[in-house]
């Protein structure tokens, strides 16, 4: 990977294993909109950021080279050599090898521990364009104005401190439906008890897991979702129901619980069934597989 300075961005150069549809639509991300040249804008770490693919190389705007290497390139993960991980899972069997060709340009995003907390608790029971819509009426009302980007002010997520000042009625009034109290009881917790969300990346994955779910509102699957996408738990392994569907279609699984399901494909899968996880749901979600 090459990297060129250009006015207000950079130009990532033979980039591999990095497609922003793939990136951006999988499911683990709620930040990035997709704009009418079909870029993709999203807000996080406090910046604003839009990101392009022109043929081989990938455009960074609003950005400089500092920031992408001091930010940028650890969220992109670009220090992990995807290319060898699609290799040793397509090994596996015939149906991950599909699934790997079909998501190739998946990178799974290292992204803030308390945002994927909070961002998950809301995505329970939940569709996508309601959870960006709750997402951003926080950010607005609770979180830091950052700047103003191509005409449209941006907010950061709030801060345990910021949402923890909201009430139960706020919050409902932000849309997050039912998940207004857990979201309450959380933000408050996290700040009565000086939790740090960042010490879990010190945890073990079952311990991880454990203390996750002690907060109001995170079951097992949104526990591995904030342990996946939030504090680099790579063994972990969220179960849906496409998760579900592909275990039973392609690996024989019973219909068994989805906590049992879980272990299963963590069984299966071992210390990769977060990247493997994360190729299964894309391919059977957008072929819809089993439906």
């Amino acid at each position: 990977m090459k990297i060129e300075e250009i006015k207000n961005g950079i130009i990532l150069k033979e980039t591999m294993d990095f497609n922003p549809v793939h990136i951006f639509e999988c499911g683990q991300c709620f930040r990035w909109i997709k704009e009418d040249d079909g870029s993709y804008t999203g807000v996080a770490k406090g910046k604003v950021i839009n990101v392009r693919e022109e043929g081989e190389n990938i455009i960074i705007d609003n950005t400089n080279r500092e920031d992408f290497e001091n930010i940028w390139y650890d969220y992109f993960d670009l220090g992990r050599d995807y290319s060898s991980l699609k290799i040793e899972l397509a090994k596996h069997d015939e149906n991950l090898k599909k699934a790997v060709e079909f998501g190739w340009g998946i990178r799974i995003l290292q992204q803030d521990a308390w945002e994927m907390l909070i961002s998950f608790i809301i995505s329970s029971n939940n569709r996508i364009p309601m959870i960006q819509r709750a997402i951003d009426n926080i950010s607005k009302k609770y979180g830091s104005e950052i700047g103003e980007y191509r005409g449209k002010k941006y907010f950061a997520f709030p801060t345990p401190e910021q949402l923890s000042k909201a009430s139960v009625e706020e919050l409902r009034e932000c849309k997050t439906g039912f998940r207004d109290k857990y979201i309450y009881h959380t933000s408050n917790r996290v700040v009565e008890e000086g939790l740090d969300l960042e010490k879990f990346l010190d945890m073990e994955s079952d311990e991880c897991h454990r203390e996750l779910m002690k907060f109001k509102g995170v079951g097992a699957k949104v526990a591995d979702c904030i342990a996946l996408f939030g504090i680099r738990k790579y063994d972990s392994f969220p179960v849906d129901v496409w998760v579900k569907r592909v275990m039973q279609e392609f690996y024989k699984a019973e219909d068994m619980s989805l906590p049992k399901m879980r272990k299963y494909g963590m069984d299966l899968f071992g210390k990769n069934a977060g990247f493997a996880q994360q190729y299964l749901f894309y391919y059977v979600r957008e072929l819809e597989i089993g439906k």
